[in-house]
C-alpha cells in the first residue's frame, strides 16, 4: 500500500493533496462527533469542554470539505511556521552547543535548510503543496519497498512446512 500510495503521490500530487485533505476532514468530523458524545455521557463539570470540543471538531472537518483548497493552505502554513521555528531552534541549539562539542556546524545547517523550506513554502505555496506531496510520495515508495524487501527476507526465515 505504501509503495501504490507513493506512485499516486508522486504522478498525481493534487489528487493526493485532496484525498489527504478529505482523510484530516473525516477524521476531524468523527473525532468531533466522539468528544460530543462522551461530553454527553459525561456527569463531570467540564462535560461542556468536551462538547466544545466536538463541536468544534465537527466545524473543522466539514469546512475541511467545504472548502478543500483553504484547509490545504492553512496546514501548508502550519508546516511553514512549524519548519521555520525548528529551524531557528535548531541553530540557537547549535550556537550554544559550539563550545562542548564538534560537528555543531550539522546543527545549524540542519536548522538553516528547515528555515529555507518554511520560507519557500510561504513565498511559493502552491509549489510548496506539489513539493511536499511528492516528497511524501517518494518517501512513502521508498518505505514500501523496504517492508516489501524486509517481508521477502523474513519468508525465507520461516521454515516451510
Amino acid at each position: 500500500m505504501a509503495v501504490l500510495f507513493g506512485l499516486i503521490a508522486i504522478i498525481w500530487p493534487d489528487i493526493t493533496v485532496l484525498a489527504l485533505v478529505f482523510l484530516w476532514g473525516a477524521y476531524a468530523i468523527v473525532d468531533g462527533i466522539t468528544a460530543g458524545w462522551v461530553g454527553f455521557q459525561s456527569g463531570t463539570s467540564n462535560r461542556w469542554l468536551w462538547i466544545l470540543t466536538g463541536i468544534s471538531g465537527v466545524l473543522a472537518g466539514v469546512i475541511s470539505f467545504a472548502w478543500p483548497g483553504v484547509t490545504a493552505m492553512v496546514l501548508l502554513i502550519f508546516i511553514a511556521v512549524w519548519s521555520i521555528m525548528v529551524g531557528v531552534f535548531q541553530i540557537v541549539s547549535a550556537w550554544q552547543l559550539r563550545k562542548e562539542v564538534e560537528g555543531e556546524w550539522l546543527l545549524a545547517l540542519s536548522g538553516a535548510l528547515f528555515v529555507l523550506l518554511g520560507a519557500f513554502l510561504l513565498i511559493r505555496p502552491g509549489q510548496g503543496i506539489a513539493a511536499l506531496t511528492i516528497a511524501l510520495g517518494i518517501w512513502a515508495l521508498i518505505w514500501g519497498v523496504t517492508l516489501v524487501a524486509l517481508g521477502l527476507k523474513a519468508r525465507q526465515l520461516v521454515p516451510t512446512r
